[in-house]
């Protein structure tokens, strides 16, 4: 769910963040940007470029230590909730093998703790997911207003007429295939962990071509239904 949600916030991020920055390098300037001279269509096929926005945001060594100190921050809550998960699932496996020898009260008393325990945890499980994804958008957002200008540099210097965020895979993109050659990211994470000036995370090998690096999340375990 986090994943999904970053992505939506990252397709509309990019859009509008790219837009406005190229808007910004095309607009003229002054009387004297005015062009005495028609426009001409480019003729020829476009150039077209790829790159994995999410991955490019936290597979660059600042996308990286913030997802780190992240993940760090978030240790504690995670294993509270892996502490809550296995006391509900002990009393689940109690129900099911001691259930049957059970007298009516004891059985009813079980099964609602388990309930009130499991109501407990899917709350306090939603509440984290949607604070790990606001945290994550943050660090996306940062990322990206730094880094959307560098894109658009290389992506004109290099000459190519369009480029494409292939963060999603079809059919949840419009792009169903591309060749590894035109893909833009690693090229796009060198030269932005060169501006950024932050090294890489301790410990933490550089990946060679970032393609995707999921931001924290963490699993729900699947839900057990208690045998009668």
């Amino acid at each position: 769910m986090t994943s999904k949600f970053l992505r939506i916030f990252l397709a509309v991020a990019f859009t509008l963040t790219i837009s406005a920055v190229a808007q910004t390098a095309a607009a003229p300037t002054g009387a004297a940007a005015t062009p005495t001279t028609p426009v001409v269509a480019a003729t020829g096929p476009t150039k077209v470029g790829t790159i994995n926005i999410e991955g490019a945001i936290f597979g660059s060594n600042e996308g990286r230590k913030e997802e780190e100190t992240l993940q760090k921050k978030f240790e504690p809550k995670q294993a509270e909730l892996k502490g809550k998960n296995d006391e509900l699932e002990g009393l689940k496996k109690q129900l099911t093998d001691q259930g049957p020898k059970l007298n009516e009260d004891a059985l009813g008393t079980l099964k609602k703790t388990i309930e009130s325990k499991q109501k407990l945890f899917d709350r306090d499980y939603q509440d984290f997911q949607e604070e790990v994804g606001s945290q994550n958008q943050e660090i996306a957002g940062k990322v990206l207003q730094k880094m959307a200008p560098m894109i658009v540099k290389y992506a004109q210097e290099n000459g190519f007429g369009i480029v494409v965020d292939t963060s999603k895979i079809w059919p949840q993109s419009n792009v169903l295939w591309w060749a590894e050659g035109i893909d833009i990211t690693k090229a796009v994470v060198d030269l932005y962990n060169v501006q950024s000036g932050v090294p890489a995370p301790t410990g933490a090998a550089k990946p060679a071509a970032p393609k995707s690096a999921p931001p924290v999340q963490v699993a729900k375990p699947a839900p057990t239904t208690p045998k009668q």
